[in-house]
């Protein structure tokens, strides 16, 4: 059984900054690559941020500049530093990594179960 755990959501000002992470836990062999992703009510999940095992970084247009993510492959942790924060950036937060499981010879897609992040004006 593998699980992924979101925290640091919350309720924040616009113009200011919070800091997700999430952890795999579980029987892990190896993780390949870690995302956020988000769902604003009544809208499609969109992608925010990839990272790869590497470290190597992929982001949506609307994160460029003001978002962050990075993984800490020692602790099975991805985060997301988000800054200067918009009330457009008000979702749930969903983490998502692709993970083979010990003894297991493919990967799947595991989410987390979200955490909310509202950006008041």
């Amino acid at each position: 059984q593998v699980q992924l755990a979101e925290s640091g959501g919350g309720l924040v000002q616009a113009g200011g900054s919070l800091r997700l992470s999430c952890t795999a836990s579980g029987s892990i062999f190896r993780i390949n690559a870690m995302g956020w992703y988000r769902q604003a009510p009544g809208k499609q999940r969109e992608l925010v941020a990839t990272i790869t095992s590497g470290g190597s970084t992929n982001y949506a247009d609307s994160a460029k500049g003001r978002f962050t993510i990075s993984r800490d492959n020692a602790k099975n942790t991805v985060y997301l530093q988000m800054n200067s924060l918009k009330p457009e950036d008000t979702a749930v937060y969903y983490c998502n990594a692709d993970i083979r499981r010990a003894g297991d010879t493919y990967a799947l897609h595991y989410w987390g179960q979200g955490t909310q992040v509202t950006v008041s004006s």
